[in-house]
């Protein structure tokens, strides 16, 4: 028997990597004349209306902020928590300032009111506040007039 001969005839070609290397190279060309295009605007760019340089902070509105004392609500016994603190601001036009300021002592009460009113289930609700600022608003709506007070903002709302 004869041997196979080790060495082949015909020595075995390598695959070139070049073709390899020139794919690499410019899907990263690519990418990177992409990204450029997308981050200079060129592509999906913002409207010039939106850059920030162009962009001008109007005149803030004519309005100021009233607080209203804090109120403090005993709870009932089968309450877990024992008082409710509340505090807020009202958001008002300054022409209105000093008329809904003469008002004060009566948007404590009806806050103060509505508050003793409220049962406790709702209080204790974290989803419920929204609903119960609400209805603060528009009971406080109601005592000023409609267009005096434009917002209630609740600075404390602590049950203790």
């Amino acid at each position: 028997m004869t041997q196979p001969d080790p060495t082949p005839d015909a020595p075995s070609k390598k695959k070139s990597k070049l073709p390899l290397l020139i794919g690499l190279a410019g899907a990263l060309l690519l990418g990177g004349g992409g990204f450029y295009a997308t981050y200079s605007g060129m592509i999906l760019g913002a409207d010039a209306a939106h850059t920030p340089s162009d962009a001008h902070a109007g005149a803030l509105p004519d309005i100021t902020f009233i607080p209203v004392e804090p109120i403090t609500i005993s709870l009932g016994p089968q309450s877990r928590a024992r008082h409710l603190r509340f505090a807020s601001q009202l958001e008002v036009g300054k022409a209105h300032a000093a008329e809904v300021q003469l008002l004060l002592p009566r948007i404590s009460d009806v806050l103060n009111s509505y508050l003793r009113a409220v049962e406790l289930v709702q209080l204790e609700d974290p989803a419920a506040l929204m609903r119960l600022k609400a209805q603060m608003l528009r009971r406080v709506q109601i005592v000023t007039g409609q267009d005096r007070v434009r917002d209630l903002l609740i600075s404390e709302f602590v049950l203790n």
